[in-house]
């Protein structure tokens, strides 16, 4: 091992552990705290733990926190290490509302506070002002979390207060909040418009715009991250004559959305969005009224779903 160069050793050999054995070996030295901090060692390492055996997931009841490996080979869970929650909290009280790479982004359902927080570092920021930024009211605000072109993380904030609108930008980097135009239709200021989390995919955010009435309107919001601008393009052709709800999911950098429409039976379309234009992947047999959860797994290994 002495004789391995430091970039084999960081860049080839530690990009492959778990995660929390990098965060032991950052105390190792200044030199690997400071190569093991960089952008490049992260997106490296994210890229190489998106395999089934690295596949984990996070739970939140009550007041604990859990991480269960996923069994791809029969659909379970292996057992579980507690994860301690570094802020103080109350019962049921965190939510979480995007992520990406590892870093979550979550409200204190109490204190309304938005936090971005790193359950295997423990590490976490409050993202709450004296200024009123950093606050999520669920219902009316939106969260989309994505990283800009300058490897900078950030958080999309869009605010619907009596009929009022704004969208902030908080920065990691420089670490404050800052305002940006909204160009799009004022109608979907309405608290009669459900928006998604937002979806991070290929420099873009992505946010489903539904109305809650049959028969209303159902957009895609995208942002685009690098030049801050907003666009509107149009659901996937569904029809409109019951209940639709669109899921989106980022697979392998590849943008798609599950969008479910009926009344009585509830019919699963996966498409994917090429360009402007929806391309539809499968379709799935109606689904009886009786069956409320919809669950979606991909097969990392054989890539199908």
């Amino acid at each position: 091992m002495a004789d391995l160069p430091t970039h084999t050793i960081v860049f080839e050999i530690l990009t492959r552990l778990p995660a929390k054995d990098v965060g032991r070996s950052k105390s190792v030295c200044k030199q690997w705290y400071a190569l093991l901090s960089t952008q490049d060692f992260v997106k490296i390492h994210c890229s190489r733990s998106v395999v089934s055996s690295n596949q984990r997931v996070l739970l939140i009841d009550d007041l604990t926190c859990s991480v269960r490996p996923i069994i791809s080979n029969n659909n379970d869970y292996g057992p579980s290490s507690t994860v301690t929650f570094p802020f103080h909290h109350q019962n049921n009280d965190v939510s979480i509302l995007s992520h990406l790479n590892g870093l979550l982004c979550v409200c204190l359902n109490h204190t309304y506070e938005l936090l971005l927080w790193n359950p295997t570092t423990t590490a976490f920021k409050r993202l709450s002002t004296p200024d009123s930024h950093g606050f999520y009211i669920n219902n009316l605000d939106a969260i989309g979390l994505y990283v800009d072109a300058d490897d900078d993380y950030k958080v999309l904030h869009i605010k619907r207060r009596s009929g009022v609108l704004g969208v902030y930008v908080y920065s990691r980097e420089v670490d404050s909040w800052r305002n940006i135009p909204f160009i799009t239709r004022q109608e979907y200021l309405s608290p009669h418009f459900n928006w998604s989390a937002g979806t991070f995919c290929g420099g873009t955010l992505y946010f489903t715009v539904c109305e809650c009435w049959i028969g209303g309107m159902n957009v895609v919001i995208c942002f685009d991250v690098n030049s801050e601008q907003f666009k509107e393009i149009s659901f996937p052709p569904v029809p409109s004559n019951g209940m639709v709800q669109g899921v989106l999911v980022n697979v392998k950098n590849v943008f798609h959305m599950f969008a479910s429409t009926g009344m009585f039976e509830m019919t699963i379309d996966l498409w994917t969005l090429q360009g402007d234009y929806w391309i539809k992947v499968l379709s799935c047999p109606p689904i009886p009224p009786d069956i409320i959860v919809i669950v979606v797994r991909y097969n990392t290994l054989c890539d199908k779903w």
